[in-house]
């Protein structure tokens, strides 16, 4: 039931909408199967032409002709990252101070573990870098693989901050498993068992920056008990954030340095202003470890110019160390096989090859 009194306004098509967008597109709203579940929220735009089996449209008969405001072009208004420039050194370093926590004891338990044919996972807790709340992890070890294994952190996408409960089986979906590499999936404040009422947009800019901070300090924590562990090699930790968790990754790469590698998934700048200790365009540049960017071409939460392209540009890799690979979709839904092909080779190239069952299992 929506805010105004309509029902079943999400999926299982997302539906086009009369309204033009810029460069000829169309809004196309409410969220699609085999979308995640932020996209009922999130508006998207495509040219009207473009036809697939989750797009749809509704029937609606008006009472009264609809007012030309209900009617008129939308475009929003972007941000021209081309002409701002980041902080200098002695200003960033400044706001790399901010992020600092005391690496007090962990006093880490594992609360619950569960075995698959695949994997075997262990529900994690220990003590947060601020207040008196515990930390959650759950740490998924590959069954076709020995210790110490590489290890994927990631970081989730939207969906996370509007769900109640983590579901193991989500882990299936990953490609890092079946590759040999352990996967390690923190519940960051604000999101799943740890909501707060904390929802992206129209908050103040403390409040976010505030929030931006504690999941700097979560990601630290993480790997301060990945740390402690003999199974996990800390030498060879890979970032991977999907869609928010791309788009933060900037801010918290900057400020964290025993990641080797980063995948970032559907990410990009935000267009939204932000105070200057958590803007993305600050850190970028300090971004130095070797990042794959993986992003749709018709992505309209993440523009490709205004957003996608000004970001891996300002990225402090070397030329060599950075990739940016553009398909032919929106936000999310890119073609399997070479989305999965990209992460694989990534994280061989740049953690080293693991030991794998099959190369058909890995692959498919």
């Amino acid at each position: 039931l929506s805010g105004f009194a309509t029902t079943d306004m999400a999926g299982n098509v997302k539906e086009w909408c009369w309204n033009e967008a810029g460069d000829g597109k169309r809004f196309l709203l409410g969220g699609g199967f085999g979308e995640s579940t932020y996209m009922f929220r999130d508006w998207d735009a495509l040219s009207p032409w473009d036809r697939r089996s989750n797009y749809g449209f509704r029937c609606v008969k008006l009472d009264a002709p609809a007012s030309p405001t209900a009617v008129a072009r939308v475009e929003p208004t972007l941000r021209d990252f081309w002409k701002e420039m980041p902080v200098s050194d002695e200003v960033f370093e400044a706001y790399r101070g901010l992020y600092a926590y005391d690496a007090t004891d962990l006093n880490a338990r594992v609360e619950e573990t569960e075995k698959t044919e695949t994997w075997t996972r262990e529900k994690v807790s220990f003590d947060a870098a601020y207040g008196n709340e515990r930390m959650i992890v759950h740490v998924y070890l590959p069954s076709n693989a020995s210790a110490p294994f590489q290890t994927v952190v990631y970081f989730p996408g939207g969906d996370a901050l509007f769900l109640d409960t983590f579901v193991p089986s989500w882990a299936d979906d990953k490609v890092f498993l079946k590759s040999g590499r352990a996967l390690i999936w923190p519940i960051y404040k604000s999101t799943l068992e740890r909501r707060d009422g904390f929802e992206p947009g129209g908050k103040p800019l403390g409040v976010y920056r505030d929030h931006v901070f504690q999941w700097s300090k979560d990601l630290g924590r993480t790997l301060d008990y990945i740390e402690t562990r003999g199974d996990i090699d800390s030498a060879k930790l890979a970032y991977v954030g999907h869609s928010w968790g791309g788009a933060m990754a900037t801010v918290l790469l900057a400020v964290e340095n025993r990641f080797k590698t980063a995948i970032l998934s559907s990410g990009g700048f935000y267009l939204s202003d932000a105070l200057p200790e958590v803007y993305q365009l600050n850190f970028a540049p300090r971004v130095r470890i070797p990042v794959l960017m993986l992003n749709g071409r018709y992505d309209e939460l993440f523009p490709l110019e205004s957003s996608q392209l000004p970001m891996f540009h300002l990225l402090g890799a070397s030329a060599v160390d950075k990739k940016h690979v553009i398909y032919e979709a929106g936000h999310e839904d890119f073609p399997r096989k070479e989305f999965v092909r990209e992460i694989l080779d990534w994280l061989d190239k740049y953690l080293g090859p693991v030991r794998r069952s099959s190369q058909s299992e890995v692959r498919q």
